[in-house]
């Protein structure tokens, strides 16, 4: 399997593809990921590959896998990412 790309490859990548600087590339990732990670609370999509969601996970009882005692997980919130139809289907195929 491939390696994934870094961030250099991609903005490298994306300056090619839309004739400008590479720091010009880097600045637009780096400003995605600073209005991604504020908007995350109100859910964020990137239109064609996917959605960051703040989600409220509930209680629950667990196990202490080295004892097996029975242990309460509190609630917490999580950040999921759920990605978009167009995407698997891009990368999967379609059925």
């Amino acid at each position: 399997m491939a390696k994934a790309m870094t961030k250099s490859q991609i903005a490298d990548h994306l300056a090619k593809r839309a004739d400008i600087k590479k720091v010009q590339a880097s600045m637009v990732l780096d400003e995605m990921a600073k209005l991604a990670y504020k908007e995350a609370k109100n859910s964020f999509t990137l239109p064609g590959i996917g959605k960051i969601v703040l989600m409220q996970r509930k209680a629950r009882m667990g196990r202490n896998p080295q004892t097996g005692q029975a242990i309460k997980i509190p609630a917490k919130k999580v950040v999921k990412f759920r990605v978009a139809k167009a995407a698997k289907d891009a990368i999967l195929g379609k059925k």
